[in-house]
């Protein structure tokens, strides 16, 4: 489903679904996690299929661009991903340590987000928190 969703996606923009293209959505897809391009660019490279290094980061940029992929947070190291296609909303607490990713969902946050768009006549479509702080496993360890 997430195949033919893409290339659609690709057609509306006047694309093509290259081989490269295919390769980096059937690896996001078989990857159950957040994931940094540049390990997903090393899966691809090790299954022996042909995809260059921006291949993947401009591929990915359409997957974010077609609603399949998110960008969950930005860190020193760079960004990390995770499809979402087929997957409730969540949220996302990331430790500022060691970089961990905590996934959550509040319908209170998601009652406020709407009663907010409501307020000033919003028609919200997504949404995405981020939380930075440190982690319980960081913080027993500064202790």
């Amino acid at each position: 489903m997430e195949r033919r969703i893409f290339q659609n996606f690709l057609v509306e923009r006047g694309l093509k679904l290259t081989k490269e293209r295919e390769a980096v959505l059937r690896e996001i897809f078989s990857i159950h996690g957040h994931f940094e391009p540049e390990h997903l660019y090393l899966i691809i490279k090790g299954s022996g299929n042909k995809a260059s290094r921006a291949s993947v980061y401009r591929t990915l940029n359409l997957l974010v661009e077609s609603g399949l992929v998110e960008r969950i947070s930005r860190t020193d190291k760079g960004s990390v991903y995770e499809h979402t296609y087929g997957h409730r909303h969540h949220d996302h607490m990331i430790c500022t340590e060691c970089n961990g990713v905590i996934e959550f969902y509040s319908e209170n946050l998601e009652e406020i987000q709407n009663t907010i768009c409501s307020k000033y006549d919003f028609s919200g479509k997504n949404h995405t928190l981020e939380i930075r702080g440190t982690c319980r496993t960081c913080i027993k360890r500064k202790k």
